[in-house]
């Protein structure tokens, strides 16, 4: 798409079918897949030519989070009559997160290795106001454009500043060579969580501040105060919180300067917190800001999301411009960017009506701290706005379920929403063991519109978490009093 004139075209350097914007998990997948059908294409990138997820996101703090397990496995086993003694050592725990992402990333490497140099522009790209691609010295007017500038972390305003080197964010900490003493951890949500529970099974001091009462975004009332019960058996949390001045100060004998944050609880007494590092977890901004996009037509609202957006292919009301994965702002997640690029690739190729379009997933949300906390298909607020739904909630505790209890990992509660009048999985929320592969199970529900009934005439094994499962839809078929006839009437939990 572009506005430029007769005149202007005459600076161009490079004229393209399609110009892709961002080489991260969307703007991979929206290159190749346009590239099959579309051959003067360009993708432009500035920084490494790697995805989120790799560099500094999923894999790294997984990787962090397995050595935790570990450690806590260890350090914990005296109920099982084991008792042992574990040394951590911080450099090789994070030697070990970057040799094994620089593993994953390899894979990516060696695909970027295999396009073409002609269609690949390190660069960063500016859109100027005659709708043509500034990016180092060329000038490249694209009739399609495809924006995938992935997201960056959310800092408050002055506290770089005043923070100074104690400033940790997704973006910088798995750069650590070695373990903090102590850390304070800014934000309850999946990447605060995970962070904070993984550094206190490796023996850091933590402390987790969050504005709201509120852990993982979690919107069920139930399961947001059982999520914070079970996680306050490890974690210092101090919940609803207004954190009103943060910064640094020398201490003797020390050679690295203090941080300290000046807080309110949450009733209300002035609190001060004082440590090595401070991490910085308040949620993730899109990249579009310096891009000029606004330059397109494309209207922006208050936080940077595009209006209009169709959320199957990321395209902008009838302009050829589409802007997928994090750089739209709608879910920022690896699987739903992958998705939209692919679909956004799909939808510039010229036999566009053959395009293969992929269908919005399902909401499916994991973190991955202990307990996991799911959030699958449609919110409890979101079901109690529709008038027309009529829901029952179906529930199961982990606390007595007997494979959590046997492990030793009973702390849990799982709720399903489901609709009366069609027998089907609405959503759900769980905060409990095995809760990535119980969210699993009821995505596949939704996406492929499995009854309740159909879930309940597979099988289950015994004895196994995902036992409680059963019970939570038995729960529900009660409270819709509809007869359910099966050889297996009974639970055996044990």
């Amino acid at each position: 798409m572009s506005k430029s004139s007769g005149n202007t075209d005459k600076n161009v350097t490079r004229k393209v079918e399609v110009a892709v914007i961002g080489a991260g998990t969307a703007g991979q997948n929206a290159f190749r897949q346009a590239s099959k059908t579309v051959e003067n294409i360009v993708i432009i990138n500035d920084g490494f030519w790697s995805t989120t997820c790799i560099q500094v996101g999923c894999m790294p703090s997984k990787l962090l989070i397995a050595a935790a397990d570990r450690a806590h496995d260890a350090n914990h086993s005296e109920d099982f009559g084991i008792h042992t003694t574990t040394q951590i050592d911080g450099k090789r725990v994070m030697e070990r997160v970057r040799d094994e992402r620089s593993h994953f990333a390899s894979y990516i490497k060696k695909q970027v290795d295999s396009w073409p140099e002609n269609k690949k522009i390190s660069g960063r790209a500016h859109i100027n106001k005659q709708g043509l691609i500034e990016v180092n010295d060329e000038l490249i007017k694209a009739n399609k454009i495809i924006v995938a500038t992935g997201s960056s972390p959310y800092i408050p305003d002055d506290w770089s500043d005043n923070l100074g080197d104690t400033l940790l964010t997704s973006d910088t900490v798995f750069e650590l060579t070695d373990l903090p003493k102590s850390i304070a951890v800014i934000g309850a949500g999946s990447i605060g969580l995970e962070l904070a529970q993984a550094f206190k099974r490796l023996g850091v001091e933590v402390t987790l501040f969050n504005r709201d009462k509120r852990v993982a975004g979690l919107k069920d009332d139930d399961i947001n105060n059982k999520a914070i019960v079970c996680l306050n058996r490890e974690l210092t949390m101090h919940l609803g919180s207004k954190i009103n001045n943060v910064g640094t100060q020398t201490v003797e004998g020390e050679d690295m300067a203090s941080a300290f944050i000046e807080y309110e609880d949450s009733a209300g007494k002035m609190q001060q917190w004082q440590g090595e590092r401070v991490l910085v977890a308040t949620g993730r901004r899109n990249n579009i800001e310096q891009l000029g996009i606004e330059n397109l037509d494309v209207e922006l609202d208050d936080k940077n999301r595009p209006k209009q957006l169709d959320k199957k292919t990321g395209q902008i009301g009838d302009l050829d411009v589409y802007i997928v994965g994090d750089a739209n702002a709608n879910i920022p997640l690896l699987h739903v960017a992958s998705d939209e690029g692919y679909s956004a690739g799909n939808k510039v190729c010229k036999n566009e009506a053959n395009a293969y379009i992929r269908p919005p997933a399902t909401p499916f949300s994991i973190v991955f701290c202990s307990p996991q906390i799911v959030n699958v298909g449609m919110s409890l607020p979101e079901i109690q706005q529709d008038p027309e739904l009529e829901y029952v909630i179906g529930r199961v505790s982990f606390d007595n379920q007997g494979r959590s209890r046997i492990m030793g990992v009973n702390c849990g509660l799982l709720h399903i929403y489901a609709c009366k009048k069609t027998d089907r999985v609405l959503g759900a929320s769980m905060v409990g063991p095995d809760a990535e592969y119980i969210g699993h199970i009821l995505a596949t529900a939704i996406t492929n519109d499995i009854s309740v009934k159909g879930l309940l005439d597979t099988p289950f094994y015994h004895p196994t978490i995902l036992e409680g499962l059963r019970t939570a839809l038995r729960d529900v078929q009660h409270k819709m009093e509809i007869p359910y006839q099966s050889q297996d009437a009974q639970e055996y939990s044990f």
